[in-house]
C-alpha cells in the first residue's frame, strides 16, 4: 500500500474505506471491479491504484481495517474489561451500533469476506479470522467470574453455541438486505435474555434483570 493514502485527511480516507465495503458486500470478490470503487468514493480509478497496487491489496486492508476498528471500538468501550459475560456483550451490541453508524456496509462486507471462495483471497481471510477471532475471544474470557454460569456449565461450548447463534443471524439478515438497526437490537435483546435465563445461575439471572 502507498503511504500517501495515510496522508490523505480521515474523511477522504473514510470515503474511499466506505466504497469499498459498499461495492465488495453488494458482490463477489471477482465481480468487485476497481473502477466501481472508484466512483463510489469520488476518485479516479488511476488515483485508487495510486493508493493501493490492486484489488486484493485493497480487500485485505479493508479485511484487516474490521478487525482494527471492532478491537479498537470495544476497547473504548470497556468490552473487554467485564466481569459478567452479558454485561460484556451488552456493550459489545452498543459497539456494533455505533460501527454501522459509521462504516454502513462493514458488516456485509465482514460476512460476505468470511464466506468468499475465490482462492486469491480466501487463504488470508480464514488465517486473519482465526487469529484475530482468538485474539477477541482471549480478551473477553481473561477476567470472567465463572461463579456467574450454572455449575457443570461447558463454557467454550457455550461460546460456541452463541457464536453458531449470531453468526447464523447475521448471515440470515444479510441475505434478505435487512440491515434494519432497531431490530437487529431488539433481536439480540431477546437472544441476550434467552442466554442468560439458560447460562445464568438463578440468583445472578435476577442480579442481571436489575442491573
Amino acid at each position: 500500500m502507498n503511504e500517501k493514502f495515510f496522508a490523505l485527511p480521515e474523511d477522504r480516507q473514510q470515503a474511499i474505506i466506505n466504497a469499498g465495503y459498499r461495492v465488495f458486500s453488494r458482490n463477489t470478490y471477482k465481480n468487485s471491479p476497481m473502477s466501481e470503487i472508484a466512483d463510489a468514493a469520488g476518485i479516479s480509478k488511476s488515483l485508487l491504484f495510486h493508493y493501493f497496487h490492486n484489488k486484493k491489496e485493497l480487500y485485505l486492508f479493508l479485511w484487516d481495517k474490521c478487525a482494527e476498528i471492532t478491537i479498537r471500538t470495544m476497547t473504548a468501550y470497556g468490552c473487554y474489561g467485564q466481569s459478567e459475560l452479558f454485561e460484556s456483550m451488552e456493550r459489545g451490541m452498543r459497539v456494533k451500533i455505533e460501527i454501522i453508524r459509521r462504516y454502513p456496509d462493514m458488516g456485509n462486507f465482514t460476512i460476505k469476506a468470511f464466506y468468499e471462495t475465490d482462492p486469491e483471497i480466501r487463504a488470508a481471510v480464514q488465517e486473519s479470522y482465526h487469529r484475530y477471532f482468538s485474539l477477541k475471544a482471549d480478551k473477553t474470557r481473561l477476567n470472567l467470574d465463572p461463579s456467574q454460569f450454572i455449575p457443570g456449565l461447558d463454557v467454550p461450548m457455550m461460546y460456541r453455541e452463541m457464536y453458531w447463534a449470531s453468526e447464523g443471524y447475521l448471515w440470515e439478515t444479510v441475505q434478505r438486505g435487512e440491515m434494519d438497526i432497531d431490530r437487529m437490537v431488539g433481536d439480540f435483546e431477546k437472544l441476550l435474555a434467552f442466554w442468560k435465563s439458560v447460562y445464568l445461575r438463578k440468583e445472578r439471572r435476577h442480579g442481571s434483570d436489575q442491573d
